[in-house]
């Protein structure tokens, strides 16, 4: 396994992590693998080196923290994983369970403690920004977790680059913690994140962690998602997948993809996130996965090394999209 800190802080972390979204409860996801399914992919992510795990309050509304914060105790050093979680999206009646108010952070931050079965949370995210509260509201909730010994790290996701900007600067001038990292839309299907984001994050020491890495299964090779696609994953998430990914130039690229895949005789999902794993700026993609084959074919990524020639010819087809992911 190979390690690298998140962005300039001191904290070492695998080059992959892996997402916790697929395992939960089926009642919020049919395709959702339950804790026993789980298992073995904590074990052999643990096996392999892998010591960055992800989630959220809103996965499997809770469950999928509970898993993860079982898993990693029966398997792995706590003194060594780090844990990511994220707080924003609807978690429950009520206006007061969503969002990224003081109230909410606050609560959702002491949820998903008792959830995951520590007393600090490595990395905290927001799920995404909300525009409704004050930015300099929702910052210093999350900086009172820092000091207060709850929240270790902090982390953003998905925003406009002026934004994010705006936030780096706001914590700055009122010396609070400030995120460290930001997990955003990224893969060779979406590359808007090198006009503004990417950029931003290498110039501000921000390590990058990047979701949806094979663009839902796309640059693996899988079928575009259909009504009754080859997986439940396919199935229920067909709309979101079309939505994410309707360019014209998007089955070009994957061709392209293909292309250097069959010529190095790896599968797609190597070369797709090995060419992720090299870009500037880029600290460890998050993995989803319901399959062993799937964690094995992302472990397998990190020795692979492409040519300039050869990211170049998957780069070629891509032209400007509107923004996706923004959910």
């Amino acid at each position: 396994m190979e390690y690298t800190t998140l962005g300039r802080t001191g904290l070492v972390v695998s080059r992959l992590a892996l997402g916790c979204m697929s395992f939960g409860a089926t009642q919020w996801r049919d395709w959702v693998l339950t804790e026993e399914e789980a298992q073995p992919f904590f074990r052999r992510s643990i096996e392999a080196g892998i010591n960055f795990f992800d989630t959220s309050d809103m996965y499997s509304i809770g469950v999928s923290e509970e898993i993860t914060g079982r898993a990693l105790r029966e398997y792995g050093n706590m003194s060594e994983v780090v844990i990511a979680t994220k707080v924003h999206f609807t978690m429950g009646n009520g206006p007061n369970m969503k969002g990224l108010g003081r109230k909410h952070i606050v609560q959702g931050c002491e949820a998903s403690l008792k959830r995951l079965g520590v007393e600090t949370i490595d990395l905290y995210q927001i799920h995404r920004l909300d525009r409704s509260v004050p930015m300099e509201e929702t910052l210093e909730a999350l900086d009172h977790l820092v000091r207060s010994g709850k929240v270790r790290y902090l982390g953003a996701s998905t925003m406009h680059g002026w934004e994010f900007a705006k936030a780096l600067y706001t914590s700055n001038a009122h010396g609070w913690s400030r995120f460290v990292s930001m997990q955003n839309h990224y893969n060779l299907l979406y590359r808007e994140e090198e006009r503004e984001m990417m950029p931003l994050c290498i110039s501000e020491g921000i390590g990058v962690i990047p979701w949806s890495p094979l663009a839902r299964g796309l640059l693996a090779g899988r079928a575009r998602a259909l009504a009754g696609g080859a997986t439940l994953r396919a199935a229920s998430d067909a709309t979101q997948v079309e939505h994410l990914y309707d360019h014209p130039t998007d089955d070009t690229v994957i061709d392209a993809v293909r292309t250097v895949a069959a010529a190095r005789e790896l599968p797609m999902a190597q070369i797709a996130l090995a060419w992720l794993l090299q870009r500037p700026g880029v600290t460890a993609p998050i993995i989803g996965t319901t399959k062993l084959g799937q964690l094995d074919d992302a472990l397998a990524a990190l020795d692979v090394v492409l040519s300039p020639a050869e990211c170049a010819a998957m780069e070629a087809p891509y032209t400007a999209h509107e923004v996706r992911g923004w959910m």
